[in-house]
């Protein structure tokens, strides 16, 4: 057996439906049509990336109809490299995740291997603010925003310690910051960037 370092797939801007999928009690043979297992990664393979790679490719070769290696591919500048970005994202990817070669694998964050995004930001109005918990027990822990096309969600990080002492007033208007949208069109990962002036 190999250990793999990916994720299911069934296309873009499908999550929602493939997690519904994956959660059925008893999926049916058809459930599990059109999805595949992306490889990202081989965790105990003792290579470097650019090793890995090659490792990858090859279980690409075996030809599994539900199995198949994620794209990789080198870019010779930054301005390239934000091409490639803002076309990815367009056609509706999150970002690009950026490798070094020379990188041997480990598992969590680190300088090796990075997360591309473009960031988005927004306005909306404070609502409410609710109770933190844990370390944040008698601060704010989040507030909920509305949006001027009346969207409602929480937002509960971005925030400093002082303030969470001192939140964002009922009525005030704050920006935030997101990374594109869920299905149902809520920003996602929607992060407190500041508290806009009064006018």
């Amino acid at each position: 057996a190999t250990p793999l370092d990916g994720e299911l797939w069934s296309g873009r801007q499908r999550f929602a439906e493939l997690s519904g999928r994956v959660r059925r009690q008893h999926p049916t043979h058809q459930d599990w049509q059109g999805i595949q297992y992306l490889i990202f990664d081989l965790p105990q393979h003792l290579g470097t990336f650019d090793e890995r790679l090659m490792a990858i490719q090859m279980l690409g070769e075996l030809q599994i109809k539900w199995l198949r290696p994620v794209a990789q591919w080198r870019v010779d500048s930054q301005s390239r490299l934000l091409e490639q970005l803002d076309q990815y994202v367009n056609a509706g990817a999150e970002g690009l995740m950026l490798h070094r070669g020379d990188s041997y694998y480990r598992a969590g964050r680190s300088d090796d291997l990075l997360k591309l995004k473009p960031l988005a930001d927004a306005e909306a109005h404070v609502l409410q603010h609710l109770p933190g918990k844990g370390k944040y027990l008698g601060m704010m822990g989040s507030i909920l925003v509305e949006t001027d096309d009346g969207l409602r969600f929480k937002i509960g990080t971005g925030f400093s310690d002082q303030q969470r002492r001192t939140p964002p007033p009922i009525g005030s208007r704050i920006t935030y910051q997101y990374t594109g949208r869920t299905a149902t069109g809520l920003p996602r990962f929607a992060r407190f960037l500041r508290q806009r002036p009064e006018q």
